[in-house]
């Protein structure tokens, strides 16, 4: 089984697990959703996946999007972030943490950086907490 259809397959799982472990029902359309997002390479807002899932003739409403969305975030099956006053949102099932850089253009760059992490534990250390998550998000534009 290839890498894409295994992730596939245990996503599928983690969201019915959790589904069933809430008491939310398992629809067609919730697993549709699912299954798109995690074909996306990169960030993507709702207005977006809608689109996307309607161009595929998915008969998905904007309110099951936004549902579903909800759902995803609640199970950690993806992210969501604040780009330009806007959400958008990236999947996050076995995916490294990261951080990002934004460009004046909208265009989102991903980078990792081990000093991050060095700062990150040494907070923990100082403070002796136990760091869940970050977020650190860059703003800038692209030299001329």
């Amino acid at each position: 089984m290839d890498i894409m259809n295994d992730t596939q397959s245990r996503v599928r799982e983690v969201f019915s697990e959790y589904l069933s472990e809430k008491g939310h029902r398992k629809t067609p359309e919730r697993f549709a959703i699912l299954v798109e997002i995690y074909e996306i390479i990169g960030h993507f807002d709702i207005e977006e996946l809608y689109v996307k899932m309607k161009n595929k003739n998915y008969r998905v409403s904007r309110a099951t999007l936004y549902n579903t969305i909800e759902l995803l975030l609640d199970c950690d099956l993806i992210k969501k972030h604040q780009f330009n006053n806007s959400s958008h949102f990236e999947k996050s099932f076995q995916f490294k943490q990261h951080d990002h850089l934004i460009l004046d253009s909208g265009e989102v760059l991903e980078f990792c950086d081990p000093r991050i992490l060095n700062i990150r534990k040494t907070i923990e250390e100082i403070y002796n907490v136990e760091i869940s998550d970050h977020k650190l998000y860059f703003y800038g534009k692209k030299k001329e």
